[in-house]
């Protein structure tokens, strides 16, 4: 009885010594606080240079994912060539030299008249604003609020008129033409990449599953190839989506008479792509411009839009998305405002699959964990 109430010296050093040695580093950061604050400090330094470097490298980043999403979304047509008994390879051949077609001739489609629309919009601006100085509109407004509008628009006026200010627009437009060549020699390294990119998909996603434990790459498999689905069908729905939009825009334009349908219709196919609001933003920006032109030919394009948007809502839309992973409408907004502040355009056309992703993981890995819990 006594030998089992008195506990045994030695555990007791023993577990001293295990105390002692497991509450040493505080110990010994407190002793030497010099040392700790140094290294503390170094640490506190390698974070900061780190978030520098990637600050820095940020283009190349988004040059990185914007060729990995071009891959994504060339990757079913690739796969759908190789089904019909065509090679990987000449199908990545044929699907980059189709889209080589296709971009050089929108672009020589659409370059010429956006340049000439463009610098005609500039030289007519001031006879625009003049009109509206003298429209039924700004009169009425005046009479009714005070003449406050009339005085703003003479003096955008005066600015569009003053050569001094044209000088300094002309300065604003060289620095547009470097960020355009910038533009186009980003464009050439995010094609290239894409096409590495494409030709190793599978590859790559081979390796993300072997980095996995052999326990769960089944299902890191079926994940992977469930979201690389989805993303490159989203991307591609999108797109032709966009392009649709631009081409029945320019149309309808053209047809009321819009002196800068081209320009408005590509327009149009960058707006566009910005899911849920991008369509409302191109109806309201094309609206608002036509008015200004004619504003019968305004109410027939806006009247005619907006029953296009209603067919593209509860027709297009559900044919192109049937194979992308749902979302709700709530997460969409909200993916697309935080893509859109983080990386622009990018961003809020890559937030949608993303967060499609993420609610992939939490329902096939997340949810199945925590019902397993008791």
């Amino acid at each position: 009885m006594s030998r089992s109430s008195h506990p045994d010296p030695s555990a007791v050093g023993a577990n001293a010594g295990e105390v002692t040695s497991r509450d040493r580093p505080v110990w010994s950061a407190i002793a030497r606080p010099y040392a700790a604050g140094f290294f503390l400090t170094l640490g506190g330094l390698t974070a900061i240079l780190l978030g520098l470097a990637l600050s820095n490298l940020s283009t190349v980043l988004i040059y990185i994912a914007i060729a990995l999403f071009i891959a994504l979304a060339l990757d079913p047509i690739v796969r759908r060539l190789v089904r019909r008994g065509i090679s990987r390879a000449w199908a990545i051949v044929i699907v980059f030299g189709g889209l080589a077609v296709v971009l050089a001739g929108a672009l020589w489609l659409l370059i010429p008249p956006v340049v000439r629309q463009i610098s005609q919009f500039v030289s007519d601006l001031p006879n625009f604003i003049n009109d509206a100085i003298n429209s039924d509109a700004v009169k009425w407004v005046e009479t009714n609020f005070g003449d406050s509008l009339g005085d703003i628009l003479k003096e955008v006026q005066t600015f569009f008129t003053n050569p001094a200010n044209l000088t300094a627009i002309g300065g604003g437009l060289l620095h547009v033409g470097i960020d355009i060549a910038t533009g186009i020699s980003g464009a050439i390294i995010v094609l290239v990449l894409s096409l590495y990119f494409l030709a190793s998909l599978p590859s790559m996603k081979n390796s993300l599953v072997r980095l996995t434990p052999a326990r769960n790459r089944e299902t890191v498999s079926e994940m992977t190839g469930q979201i690389t689905d989805s993303v490159g069908g989203y991307l591609s729905g999108m797109v032709v989506l966009a392009l649709i939009n631009a081409v029945f825009g320019f149309i309808v334009l053209t047809i009321v008479g819009q002196p800068f349908a081209a320009l408005l219709a590509a327009l149009a196919f960058g707006i566009t792509l910005i899911p849920l609001v991008g369509s409302v933003l191109f109806w309201a920006t094309a609206t608002v411009f036509t008015l200004i032109v004619d504003p019968t030919a305004g109410l027939i394009f806006a009247v005619v839009y907006l029953v296009y948007m209603q067919v593209e809502a509860y027709v297009l839309t559900p044919r192109v998305m049937s194979r992308t992973i749902s979302v709700p409408g709530s997460l969409v907004v909200i993916g697309a405002l935080v893509g859109g502040t983080l990386l622009g355009l990018l961003g809020a056309l890559v937030a949608i699959p993303v967060t499609a992703s993420l609610l992939l993981i939490v329902k096939q890995i997340i949810i199945p964990r925590q019902d397993a819990k008791k």
